[in-house]
């Protein structure tokens, strides 16, 4: 009894210990008496005992001792009571069980204590067992039997228990009970069923602040942070006053709301409250960081007088979700330097930050921490890893660390491992992942389904990853569906993309702007317009996201009212200033040639992003706004803006009409330094640019620099050639085009036939000529027609050519019988002349040019007569010739 002695513990107890070390006979206590006057009150000894330090399982179990010595614990319910809790505070349940049986006369405390032992334990199946056991022998249990046995469903994730207890609840008279309710509510906000949660909230009024902090945290929890914010102000309206626990919760629904206006409300409150702990001031500094108010959150953390690895977090997790990795690493070392201890989330947070091709070697450095810290077994740091390696582009280091992690039945890091190959091109492998999971029992969730999907670009395997979505119920999970849509899409089957986007229960707006894009890049506009109109039907509020897609629809479509309806919808939602959206909508009205419009939009977005700079330099340079486009141009690169591709191509595609080499070779200088030399779309407009310039040496070293060259790169290379009457060359790239295994298209059998008419290569045009439809499946059209009466008019075999145009499958055009009449003025064959020349004015008969050519031909052979008469018919249809004008 030694071990008991505490100088802490009241007088009336050490009296009591001494007395009951001294006890030798039972009848010492006469309890059954109560007038005769004990120097031991076993009951408020207990009491003391069980608030001191010195209840543990050794001295219970000598208290135990005496007990049964002095024979007290059968005729006294309430010591032996005491004890029970005394074993459950201590841990002991086997010895608190072992008690509980052989107390005679059991009461509801008794069984109470044991469910909440349990609990305390987290044997909650025990507490279950209990329950039943307790049910079973006809003891009616009360508000807090009912209270904890809620607990116990709760973490056992039984929902169907809870509400079988709840009912017996109910039935028995315990229905407004705020124990029952407040268990019952966090049962079904943990298993997520708010909405259950909610109605037994409102089923009975409520003036317990627990309870709100229950449905409050429940909304949380469940992500309708929304809802959390107006049970908020219910709770406020109500008089009832909040605690930090409320505010703690209600700070973090305005952080995942981005309410930083509400957010600086509450913690107003929580100030002239008083409120502020760990909690608080930890739900305050991850508001300001995750609304990207870094300065804030540093201040509010700076003067948090106690900080926890939550607080730590929090702020390491803004500054990397403001992509500012050098800052969080600071907070990290900071953090590491203080001794807080770290755990799997702050690990994370910063493997995120790592996740850069530039601090690989950090990221080695946090792997060696985490096999120091013990935290490798954790499976969202094994994940993470995944991640960070993958994003750095070492995909064999994920996969080592993948094959090293034990715990393969985590979903997450398969997921990862699907993601790491997809992020890095590597399909097979990624659907080898895939098919490993399945073959180990491992059900792939929505997410793993998704990356595989992401990256398959073969019909038959999605077709068959689409089958195994079926059979397990995920096509119609909005993700999955959407990627599956996109999947579709992506390899040319638009109309099962469309019944994939059907199939979607829940449609949200990625799928929606996916099924959008997915008609945009098949060419059908009109169609993914119709889509959008559906929305609103559907009572789907589109986001930036979707409002991007349909103005690139509009884009495409020339749809300048229909854009400008969005653009009014746009600044309707608040989101026509967003950086997204307002690139979408310069992009649209520079593509419809409102020029006016785009630059009072571009000069109106508070953030001008690359997007937005480029759309308008592309929109000015096909309208040849040359000096706009150069300013603009210009104005990026004092911005430091990021130039990409697409403006490069751009402007280039401005210069070359200049016929300036001095402003190319400036272009060329600018392009090489940025490494955008190699592209394929700017070496593309590089050697267009030379071609118009007539250098086609520098069109070939600039082909040279491409890194694996396209379609349109070899039709621009073929085409500057034939331009150039190197017919040979041209045909020799035709050649390499087809042993480099690229299919050509229609536009590079113009450029072939061109260099065909501009060599005189007869019989090779008509070889190419049939090429096209037999080789290829190409149907002729009216350029390909126009460049083989070019080749049979410049070899002076008009007759021919006459023939040739009259055998044509399709109708011929002006531009054919003009090609034919360039021809006959050529070789001064005045009477084919006249009839091609009828022919062309029967097509086009306020065509100036083909009345010129004619009467020049005419005057040329000295026929001046004839050719008075071509001008007087002229001057009679009122056909006038727009005069001529030169840059020099």
């Amino acid at each position: 009894m030694k071990s008991l002695l505490n100088p802490k513990i009241s007088l009336s107890t050490l009296k009591s210990i001494s007395s009951l070390a001294a006890v030798k006979n039972p009848s010492f206590f006469p309890i059954e008496n109560p007038e005769i006057p004990s120097l031991f009150d076993p009951f408020q000894f207990l009491n003391d005992y069980t608030k001191s330090t010195h209840c543990s399982i050794t001295n219970t179990r000598i208290l135990h001792a005496h007990f049964l010595r002095i024979d007290l614990l059968p005729s006294n319910v309430a010591i032996a009571n005491s004890l029970l809790g005394c074993y459950c505070r201590s841990g002991s349940m086997a010895d608190a069980l072992h008690l509980f049986d052989v107390i005679p006369e059991r009461n509801v405390i008794s069984w109470n204590l044991m469910v909440s032992g349990y609990n305390r334990s987290s044997m909650f199946e025990n507490s279950w067992g209990v329950f039943c056991r307790m049910h079973c022998s006809g003891f009616e249990p009360d508000e807090f039997t009912y209270g904890s046995v809620l607990s116990a469903c709760t973490a056992l994730q039984a929902s169907s228990l809870g509400e079988q207890v709840y009912s017996l609840a109910t039935k028995n008279g315990f229905f407004s009970s705020d124990y029952v309710r407040s268990g019952m509510i966090d049962l079904f906000a943990k298993s997520g069923s708010f909405e259950d949660a909610l109605r037994v909230f409102h089923d009975v009024s409520c003036w317990n602040v627990v309870i709100w902090n229950g449905v409050i945290s429940g909304a949380v929890r469940n992500g309708e942070n929304g809802v959390a914010l107006d049970l908020f102000r219910q709770m406020c309206c109500g008089f009832l006053l909040p605690n930090s626990f409320t505010f703690s919760s209600v700070l973090t629904a305005c952080a995942a709301l981005g309410e930083i206006g509400i957010g600086r409300e509450v913690q107003g409150w929580v100030i002239k409250r008083g409120a502020e702990d760990v909690f608080v001031g930890t739900a305050i500094v991850d508001l300001y960081s995750k609304c990207g108010k870094m300065n804030e959150a540093v201040k509010e953390f700076s003067r948090m007088p106690t900080r926890n690895v939550v607080s730590w977090t929090a702020i390491i997790s803004g500054f990397v979700g403001k992509d500012d990795s050098i800052s969080g690493l600071k907070f990290f070392r900071e953090m590491r330097r203080m001794g807080e201890e770290i755990n799997k989330f702050t690990i994370t947070s910063v493997l995120t930050a790592c996740a850069k091709p530039s601090m690989s070697e950090e990221a080695i450095q946090i792997h060696s921490l985490i096999l120091k810290s013990g935290l490798y077994s954790a499976a969202e740091v094994g994940s993470a890893l995944i991640n960070a390696y993958s994003k750095i582009g070492a995909v064999d280091v994920s996969e080592m660390v993948f094959r090293e992690i034990r715990t393969l039945k985590d979903l997450g890091t398969w997921a990862a491992m699907i993601s790491s190959f997809a992020q890095n091109q590597n399909p097979e492998s990624a659907i080898g992942v895939f098919q490993r999971m399945l073959q180990e029992s491992v059900r792939p969730d929505k997410f793993s389904t998704s990356s595989v999907l992401s990256i398959i670009d073969y019909l038959g395997v999605g077709r068959q990853i689409h089958s195994y979505t079926l059979k397990v119920g995920l096509a119609f999970d909005a993700s999955v569906g959407s990627s599956l849509s996109t999947m579709y899409s992506k390899c040319d089957s638009l109309e099962e993309s469309y019944k994939a986007f059907q199939q979607i229960r829940d449609k949200d707006n990625v799928s929606w702007a996916s099924m959008i894009a997915g008609f945009l890049e098949h060419g059908f506009a009109d169609q993914a317009l119709q889509l959008y109109r559906e929305m609103p039907c559907k009572e789907i509020i589109p986001d930036q996201m979707t409002l991007a897609a349909i103005l690139t629809a509009c884009s495409a479509s020339r749809s300048l009212l229909i854009g400008k309806e969005i653009h009014g919808h746009a600044l309707r939602a608040g989101v026509g200033r967003d950086v997204v959206v307002g690139g979408a909508i310069v992009n649209m009205y520079s593509k419809c040639s409102a020029l006016e419009l785009a630059r009072k939009v571009f000069d109106m977005l508070p953030q001008k992003d690359e997007v937005a700079c480029s759309s308008l330099v592309s929109g000015y340079a096909q309208n040849g706004c040359i000096e706009e486009a150069l300013l603009l141009f210009h104005h990026m690169l004092m911005a430091d803006l990021t130039i990409d591709s697409f403006t490069i191509s751009s402007i280039l595609g401005v210069i070359a009409p200049l016929n300036n080499p001095s402003i190319g070779t400036q272009m060329h200088a600018h392009i090489t330094k940025i490494g955008l030399n190699s592209d394929v779309s700017v070496g593309s407009s590089l050697v267009r640019m030379y071609s118009k310039c007539g250098s086609i040496e520098d069109c070939q070293k600039s082909f040279d620099q491409i890194e694996n060259p396209d379609l349109i790169c070899w039709t621009a290379m073929i085409a500057s050639y034939a331009q150039h009457g190197k017919g040979a060359e041209a045909l020799r790239g035709y050649e390499l085009l087809k042993e480099e295994g690229i299919k050509p298209d229609s536009v590079t059998f113009v450029a072939v036939l061109y260099a065909c008419s501009h060599n005189g290569l007869v019989d090779e045009a008509y070889f190419y000529l049939n090429s096209m439809a037999t080789d290829y499946g190409i149907r002729p059209g009216y350029r390909h027609y126009a460049c083989m009466v070019d080749v049979l008019g410049r070899s002076g075999r008009l007759k021919e050519a006459e023939r040739f145009i009259i055998n044509m499958p399709i109708e011929p055009s002006g531009l054919i019988w003009g090609t034919l009449l360039a021809a006959c003025v050529i070789h001064r064959d005045v009477e084919l002349g006249k009839l091609t020349a009828k022919k062309i004015m029967d097509l086009e008969p306020c065509d100036a040019s083909t009345y010129v050519s004619l009467s020049n031909m005419c005057a040329d052979l000295g026929l001046w007569e004839e050719a008075e008469q071509i001008r007087d018919q002229m001057r009679g249809n009122r056909t006038r010739k727009e005069p001529g004008w030169s840059l020099v």
